[in-house]
C-alpha cells in the first residue's frame, strides 16, 4: 500500500527550528509541514503589512527556509506552510530569493484568497459575530483583519502544478497535511471517510512537539526523556487513510497512546463533529494501539459532508493593557507584597486612572487561580507583585506600570526587579461566511 510520510515541523510561529531540520535529514519524510499561524498572529501580521507591503509574513520564515531548504531539495521533500500569514505572495517571493542564494532551483507557490476584510467591511450587516450575535458591522473602523479558514484545495492545486514549496495564509491547520494526502493519493473531495482520516493526521501533527511529549510532560507523573532535544512527529498515512504517528528514533521525547490521546482531544470541541472547511470529521470512534517503540497506530476516524461555510477570524482594536511588576523576598515577603498591591490600588484611585478591568496579583500565591484556590497557609520565600489593567487609551495604560515602579522608593521595603509595559490589544472575533465568497488562487514562482 502506498504511504506518505509527513513531518510536523512547527507548532507555532516561534517554535524550534532544529527539530524540523532533523525531520528533513533523518525522518525519511515526503512532506514537511509548518503550522505557524495562531489566531492573533495574522491580525498582527496585517498591521505589519500595512506599514510595509513587502512584509507581513512569519518573522521566522527566512531562518526556517535557510535551515531546511537544502536538505529538503536534496531529498525531494515538499514543504507546506501557512507562514505566509498576511502576505503569502511576499513570503513566496522571499523563499524564492533564499533558494536562489543557496543555488537551488525550486518552484514556489503562494495560495491566496483568505483575506476577506474588504468583503466584511462592505457587507458587515450581512454577517453576525459567533459570540453574542451582533452584526460584524458593529466592529466598525476597529476591524483590522478578516481571514477565512480555507481548506486543502489550494494546496492540492499548488502541488499539482509542481510546487516544491507551498506558502499559504490562513488555512485550517489540518489542511496542511490533508492537501498533500489528497494530491498524493488522488482522494476525491467528497470521499468523506478518507478526508476525515487525513484531517485526523493533520490534527495530530499540527502542534509538533505536543504529541511527542512536550505538552504532556509532568515530572514524577508523566515523565518524558530528552525534552531539551525534543523530536517532532512524523505521520505515516496510508492510501486507505490509516495513520501511524512516530518520530526520529534518536530524537528526544516519546510517542505513546497517552501522548496521542491528549493531542487528539486538543481544541476539537465535539469529537463527533470537528468542523473544518473540507469535512466534518468524526473522531468519536478513534482507537489506538502501540505498534512498537514510539509507534502508535490511530484508527477509526471518518467524516461527513462539509458545511459549505467558512469560519472567519476577525482581528479588531480592542483596548490597551498597562502592566507593572516588582519582586519581594525574604521574611514577611507575602505581607509586603500585599501591602504593595494595596498601595497601587489606592494610588490608581487617588490619581484618577481610568480602567475598565484591573488585576492585582501575587505571582506564586494567587495569580493563576485566584485567592479561593491559593495556599494561604504556605508562606513562600519570595513573591512577585503584578498589577495589570485594561484601559481605553495608551496614556492611561502607561500610568499603571509607572505606579508600580514608584514602589522602589515609596515602599514597602525590599522591592526590586521592577518592570513595566503598555501595549495595544488586538482582540479576535469570529463569523461564518459562505465558502464561495472566499475563492482561492495559486501563484507560481520559479527560480
Amino acid at each position: 500500500m502506498n504511504k506518505l510520510r509527513i513531518g510536523g515541523g512547527a507548532g507555532y510561529s516561534g517554535d524550534r527550528i532544529e527539530p524540523a531540520l532533523e525531520l528533513a535529514e533523518h525522518g525519511d519524510i515526503d512532506v514537511l509541514m509548518f503550522e505557524c499561524l495562531a489566531e492573533r498572529t495574522i491580525a498582527l501580521a496585517q498591521q505589519v503589512r500595512r506599514k510595509d507591503p513587502t512584509h507581513g509574513y512569519d518573522p521566522l520564515l527566512e531562518a526556517r527556509m535557510r535551515a531546511v531548504l537544502p536538505a529538503c531539495a536534496a531529498r525531494g521533500i515538499r514543504i507546506v506552510t501557512n507562514m505566509g500569514a498576511a502576505n503569502p505572495q511576499a513570503a513566496a517571493g522571499r523563499t524564492l530569493d533564499i533558494a536562489r542564494e543557496l543555488g537551488l532551483k525550486l518552484r514556489v507557490a503562494a495560495v491566496t484568497g483568505d483575506d476577506v476584510l474588504d468583503l466584511l467591511r462592505a457587507r458587515g450587516h450581512d454577517f453576525t459575530l459567533m459570540d453574542g450575535g451582533a452584526p460584524v458591522a458593529s466592529l466598525g473602523a476597529r476591524m483590522v483583519s478578516a481571514n477565512a479558514y480555507l481548506g486543502a484545495q489550494g494546496i492540492v492545486d499548488a502541488l499539482a502544478q509542481g510546487a516544491d514549496v507551498v506558502v499559504t495564509g490562513r488555512v485550517a491547520d489540518p489542511a496542511l497535511a490533508l492537501g498533500p494526502l489528497i494530491h498524493a493519493f488522488g482522494w476525491r473531495m467528497d470521499d468523506w471517510h478518507r478526508l476525515g482520516c487525513g484531517t485526523l493526521a493533520g490534527h495530530l501533527l499540527e502542534c509538533a512537539g505536543q504529541i511527542t511529549g512536550g505538552y504532556f510532560a509532568d515530572p514524577g507523573v508523566k515523565d518524558v526523556p530528552g525534552l531539551a532535544r525534543l523530536g517532532f512527529p512524523i505521520g505515516e498515512v496510508g492510501e486507505d487513510g490509516s495513520v501511524l504517528i512516530t518520530k526520529v528514533p534518536t530524537a528526544g521525547g516519546i510517542v505513546t497512546e497517552a501522548t496521542c490521546k491528549e493531542q487528539l482531544l486538543y481544541e476539537i470541541h465535539d469529537p463527533a463533529r470537528y468542523l473544518t472547511p473540507d469535512v466534518v470529521a468524526d473522531f468519536s470512534n478513534v482507537r489506538m494501539r502501540t505498534a512498537g517503540q514510539d509507534r502508535v497506530v490511530i484508527e477509526g476516524a471518518t467524516g461527513a459532508p462539509r458545511t459549505g461555510q467558512l469560519k472567519v477570524s476577525i482581528g479588531y482594536l480592542d483596548s490597551y493593557i498597562g502592566e507593572g511588576q516588582i519582586s519581594y523576598a525574604g521574611p514577611n515577603a507575602v505581607a509586603r507584597g500585599r501591602l504593595a498591591l494595596d498601595i497601587v490600588r489606592e494610588r490608581l484611585a487617588l490619581t484618577g486612572v481610568q480602567t475598565t478591568q484591573t488585576r492585582f496579583e501575587l505571582i506564586g500565591v494567587d495569580a493563576l487561580h485566584g485567592a479561593a484556590l491559593s495556599r494561604a497557609d504556605a508562606e513562600p520565600y519570595e513573591v512577585r507583585v503584578r498589577v495589570a489593567a485594561r484601559t481605553e487609551s495608551m496614556a492611561e495604560a502607561v500610568r499603571i506600570g509607572n505606579e508600580v515602579e514608584t514602589l522602589l522608593t515609596c515602599g514597602p521595603s525590599g522591592g526590586g526587579g521592577a518592570t513595566k509595559s503598555a501595549r495595544e490589544i488586538i482582540a479576535v472575533a469570529s463569523t461564518l461566511i459562505p465558502a464561495e465568497l472566499a475563492p482561492h488562487a495559486v501563484h507560481i514562482l520559479e527560480s
